[in-house]
């Protein structure tokens, strides 16, 4: 009736989408299907028009979903109304007509260089294999600025260690080599070690659960957050704090930003330049060797 299945195959193999992007793509729809079934009797794709949008709309920001969310979700529907008028399902798209949520502009948070090298110099992982793999994770976090999925996609084989550099399947399947910091070899090679004594060769996912299986999403979240408390008061402590953190800490000591894109894997360098917004360091270095006064 809505034909999810073969708009969820449009972005697996012609868009390319990861499956974590599948996944959202597929619940931003069956939460809006479900809506709509609430509403009106035998819902189908031509009963959807711009009010009953609107109505979602209204019943997300009743339950103080946030207006960066509601959007997501939006864009969701845009992506696939648009397919249904590619495929010639619709007459009309009902999504011309919404308008979306005002949302407010927020920069990046990140950490100070001295709060993550306190963190990453200290004495706050412990010595088993959790600690461990933990301590590599963040410093690979921090080193490379990847992404969740991007380091959770990270297979043995993919990380060259006489190089310093791995190798990152980003959005889209896009594929990039980053380098990271040598001494960052010390934590992969110690993490490699205790893992390989544990479970042997048996993964080719290089961070694994002390039960022996890939590391996910949530158990990622958990440690991030539960190290970056021991050095930060920021509200959020994520993962995506940290690759915030990288690109800014880069753009504090000079680098390009369009170097600083590609090893982010932006598409484009928009995504980049929020970055900029966020250097008050370099902003006041800027100021003190060029104002006379300064």
């Amino acid at each position: 009736m809505f034909n999810q299945e073969s708009f969820l195959n449009y972005l697996k193999y012609e868009k390319r989408y990861s499956p974590h992007t599948l996944a959202a793509y597929k619940k931003d729809l069956d939460q809006f299907i479900s809506f709509g079934n609430e509403l009106v009797e035998d819902f189908c794709l031509e009963a959807v028009d711009f009010h009953l949008v609107r109505q979602w709309i209204i019943s997300m920001m009743e339950q103080d979903i946030s207006a960066r969310t509601v959007n997501r979700k939006l864009s969701t529907l845009k992506t696939y109304f648009r397919f249904m008028m590619r495929e010639e399902l619709l007459e009309t798209n009902p999504m011309d007509r919404v308008i979306a949520p005002r949302v407010s502009k927020r920069l990046p948070s990140f950490l100070q260089e001295t709060e993550i090298n306190r963190l990453l110099d200290g004495k706050y992982f412990s010595d088993d294999f959790e600690g461990l793999r933990d301590k590599a994770m963040i410093s690979l976090f921090y080193g490379t600025g990847i992404r969740l999925a991007e380091l959770r996609a990270i297979k043995t084989e993919d990380l060259n260690l006489n190089e310093c550099m791995v190798k990152v399947l980003g959005k889209r399947n896009k594929e990039r080599l980053v380098p990271y910091p040598r001494e960052i070899n010390r934590d992969l090679t110690t993490y490699i070690a205790k893992r390989r004594e544990l479970f042997g060769e048996g993964s080719c996912f290089l961070f694994m659960t002390a039960a022996g299986e890939p590391v996910y999403d949530k158990l990622v979240y958990r440690s991030v957050k539960k190290h970056l408390a021991k050095v930060t008061t920021l509200d959020k402590k994520s993962p995506h704090i940290l690759r915030h953190t990288f690109a800014t800490h880069l753009l504090n000591h000079g680098a390009d930003l369009n170097a600083i894109k590609e090893l982010l894997g932006h598409a484009n360098l928009a995504a980049t330049q929020v970055y900029t917004h966020t250097s008050f360091e370099k902003l006041k270095e800027v100021y003190k060797q060029a104002h006379p006064r300064a």
